[in-house]
């Protein structure tokens, strides 16, 4: 009754705010892509983030065994967290950046698979519409990439938000250092911001998928370096509370990391271990929460079907170093 009582609170908040941001703007729909599941209704994927580093770092080395990995679950795509190109992201299109940090690293035949991507704040120091550009995807058909869409997996099985979380956090605004970013297409921010809430609640709110996963670059919880993103607490979190969501998947902390919560089932879950790494500032978190941290290199895969998750976190030997599942009911009772 407790939990009922709280979730119909959160939906009559995230209502609430969400009903003040339509007098901004028009309701617009996110992109969606549809992906075929296994034959056998299963589907699996690999997320890896902050990786684009021409190889250095040990990038190539975690790729090697991403490949390895990606042949053994027979791999239907992979997920990138975002920060995809180092330090600032493309300067264009003609970039060899691109080649050299992408088509060129991850070579492996259980690759070649579609690749998701998400935008880090890295790349908003670049030409974000290269990254966005089809240009690149007829340079190497894998690569897709979008500030914020909708793939669907399964079909019905599971649904995936990919939401660009970079215009959230203030300080890329207020204190930027020396840094400049790309917002050309973000301003004026706060209406950005409110009609990606607007879209992402509708579409969680009309999802029929047994899994939801919402994928971002920055943190919502963390241990790590950068820790909590307090901004994403306030206006994502909500909503993907009070929509059933069963994954948060990011990058940013340049590690590995799943911290379950004591408000709701979401699990949290930091796959940025693509090539820098050892920050070695790890903070101290709730021992019920903290299930794993690595402070180094590697990425994560997951294994699903209409009722269950396999979750494996690896490092860049590909030693398993976590594992975590949970199930569903096929259907629920009515």
């Amino acid at each position: 009754m407790v939990v009922l009582c709280k979730k119909t609170m959160l939906l009559t908040l995230v209502s609430a705010l969400l009903l003040v941001s339509l007098s901004v703007s028009c309701l617009a729909e996110l992109q969606r892509f549809e992906h075929s599941a296994k034959a056998d209704g299963s589907l699996s994927f690999l997320v890896i983030g902050d990786w684009g580093r021409r190889g250095l770092h040990n990038q190539s080395e975690v790729a090697l065994q991403m490949g390895i990995v990606g042949e053994k679950l027979d791999i239907d795509f992979v997920i990138s967290t975002g920060d995809n190109f180092y330090d600032d992201g493309l300067t264009g299109v003609d970039d060899p950046a691109f080649h050299e940090s992408f088509t060129d690293i991850y070579t492996a035949p259980s690759l070649q698979k579609q690749w998701y991507n998400v935008l880090g704040n890295h790349d908003y120091r670049g030409n974000v519409e290269a990254q966005l550009s089809p240009v690149l995807t007829k340079m190497d058909s894998r690569w897709i990439c979008l500030r914020s869409f909708i793939l669907n997996a399964g079909p019905e099985m599971a649904e995936f938000f990919f939401v660009d979380t970079n215009p959230f956090v203030d300080k890329y605004f207020i204190d930027p250092k020396d840094h400049v970013y790309d917002w050309k297409a973000i301003l004026p921010r706060k209406n950005y911001i409110k009609n990606l809430l607007m879209e992402v609640e509708s579409a969680l709110r009309e999802s029929i998928a047994k899994w939801k996963i919402v994928v971002g670059h920055h943190t919502i919880k963390s241990a790590g370096h950068h820790g909590n993103t307090d901004e994403l607490a306030i206006h994502l979190l909500p909503i993907l509370q009070a929509y059933d969501v069963d994954l948060y998947i990011n990058g940013h902390e340049h590690c590995l990391e799943h911290i379950s919560s004591t408000e709701s089932p979401i699990q949290f879950l930091t796959s940025g271990g693509g090539s820098k790494a050892w920050r070695g500032d790890v903070k101290w978190w709730n021992p019920q929460e903290m299930k794993f941290y690595h402070d180094g290199q590697g990425f994560m895969s997951v294994q699903m079907t209409q009722t269950e998750v396999d979750i494996k976190f690896y490092d860049v030997f590909g030693n398993v170093l976590h594992k975590w599942s949970t199930s569903k009911q096929l259907s629920s009772a009515m």
